[in-house]
Order: C-alpha cells, then structure tokens, then sequence
C-alpha cells in the first residue's frame, strides 16, 4: 500500500467507492435517459469548475462518437444562441448560481437535462428533466467520485447507442481499470515531486484539467494542463528534476524523449484500448489519490480545502 491509502479523510474513502459507483450507474442508465441527449440532436453541456472539465470530456466523447454535435460551456459563459436542440447541465449540489441561471432563462424554448446528486434542491424545478446519482453523493466539499460516476453515466449512454469512438473502451473495461487504480501504489516520485503538469488529447484533456483542478483545490499545488500537443509549445519549459508531466490517454511520439531529456519525470499510465495501461478515467483516480496524498503530507485537511465551499450561490442573481 503506497503513502495515499493510509488517510482516513471523507474524501480518499470516496475515491475509493468510485468502481462501484460508475457500476451502479451503469446499472441505473435506464431511469435516466429522459434527461440525457438524444442521438442526432446538437446539444450545450454547461457545469462549473469540475463538473464543466466532466462536460468537455463528455462533449469531445459525444461528437467523435457520432452521435451529434456537442458544445461544452462554463455556465457563466453559456451564449445563449439559436441552434440547440438540448441543454444538459452537469451539477453535483443543484444550488450552483451559474448553473441555475441558464436553465431558467431557456426554460420553455429550449429542451434541458440536468444531472445532480440531490434531488431536494432547485434544479429539480430549473430542468425538465433530472438524473439523479445521490449514491454518489459526497460528504468532501472537493468533487471526485460524483464527478466521474456522471461520466460513466454518459459514456454508459453513448455506449448504448453504438457511439462510443473508436479506441474508447466499454465501461466494464473502464471500471476493472478503475479497481486497480484504488489500490496500486503511486511512484515515489510522484509523491516527492513539486510541480505537476497534467496533458491530455481529444476528451482526455477534459480530465487533464480536472487532474490539475484537484491538485490545486486539495493541495495548494503548482499544476497546470495542456493538451498534449501544445506541451511542447511553452509549457516544457517549466519541465525540470522535481516536476512531473502526467498523461492521460495516449502519448505523443517523442514526447518522452522530451521531458527525459530536461530531467522531467514522465508518468503515463492510461492510453490504447490493448496496450495494457489504464482506462484515462480510471487515470483520474490516481491523480486523486496523489492529490490526498499531497495535501496531507503539507499538513492540509482534504475534506476542507482552503477558500472552497460546496456550491457557489451568488446573491442578487437573477432568476
């Protein structure tokens, strides 16, 4: 058992829930297909911090899946133009200001879904149509089970439908992934290290991002994403002893070469559907676990993290 599995906080026992969870979701897909897109339809997904890099990730696996056109928005940003045919929000408390605003004000002209953890909260009003996953509800104010059983639901969905892209592995893969990535130890390195870059193409740079969000919001960490591509465009040269670059999915030819050759530590766990690494989402968990890990090991409580609440609610919104 490697460092990360000896805490005891709310949230690594969440982390380590999530291979159920995205089964149970699976499971549960039936009951919540009248919230979700349908085949052929142009659809907003919207979300705030973590739940907007679900929606990336989710709107990449969508459109290259064929399944239609696919636009991912933070919910403040949302443009409020003609031409969708579906608005999904992704909110884990239903109480996010940003999120509610844009439901309300499509309401009536515009189809919208929502997924949420809560079904006592006002998104069950603001959509018109809600799946609910309070089995991966969570007691740490930092996402991370909830979040990515919301991706096993959608990809569980698109699997359904035949539109899951090519190299995309079934679900089932993805959740053995997933119980092998609760247990197996995190390198040394990794743990000791000082800066994390986090790298992804296509829907894995959604999880990139989300990696990088972690690490800041548990453990005040120096961390950053790109997508994997554009790592050689600047951002390699932060890259040194001590400083990791973490990939998800596969990995670009010579980058390797590239970030040994300035003394970078390289860890690229995920990729191909054959080639013997973890689902990119099974990934994710690991980056959460180093996150706990990190964040205990500077004498932080990851269940609290600084300057965070659960929902953000603004005052004076309007309705």
């Amino acid at each position: 058992m490697s460092t990360a599995d000896s805490s005891a906080s709310h949230t690594s026992a969440e982390i380590a829930t999530q291979p159920a969870t995205w089964a149970r979701a699976a499971k549960s897909l039936p009951l919540h297909t009248d919230a979700l897109p349908r085949r052929g339809e142009r659809v907003a997904v919207i979300g705030c911090g973590t739940s907007w890099f679900m929606a990336q990730a989710y709107a990449v696996l969508r459109e290259s899946g064929g399944h239609g056109e696919t636009d991912a928005f933070a919910a403040s940003e949302f443009p409020y133009r003609d031409g969708y045919d579906r608005v999904l929000a992704i909110t884990r408390s239903g109480t996010t200001t940003e999120v509610l605003d844009v439901l309300r004000r499509v309401k009536g002209t515009i189809p919208t879904g929502a997924i949420t953890a809560d079904p006592e909260t006002p998104v069950m009003d603001a959509a018109d149509a809600i799946a609910v996953l309070d089995f991966a509800d969570e007691e740490s104010v930092v996402q991370t089970r909830f979040a990515t059983t919301v991706l096993a639901l959608l990809r569980a969905h698109l699997e359904a439908e035949d539109a899951l892209p090519t190299g995309v592995r079934p679900l089932a893969e993805a959740i053995q992934d997933a119980e092998r990535a609760v247990t197996v130890p995190l390198a040394a390195e990794v743990l000791g290290a000082e800066q994390f870059t986090f790298l992804g193409t296509g829907w894995t740079y959604g999880l990139a991002l989300e990696a990088g969000l972690k690490m800041r919001e548990a453990a005040g960490a120096w961390t950053e994403a790109y997508p994997a591509m554009e790592y050689r465009h600047g951002p390699i040269s932060i890259t040194g002893p001590g400083r990791v670059a973490w990939i998800f999915g596969a990995l670009p030819d010579g980058l390797a070469e590239d970030i040994r050759s300035v003394g970078g530590t390289m860890t690229a766990e995920s990729g191909g559907s054959s080639d013997g690494g973890l689902d990119p989402l099974a990934d994710l968990i690991r980056a959460q676990r180093l996150a706990v890990a990190l964040a205990e090991s500077r004498g932080y409580d990851p269940d609290k993290p600084r300057n965070l609440t659960r929902s953000v609610v603004l005052e004076n919104s309007p309705a």
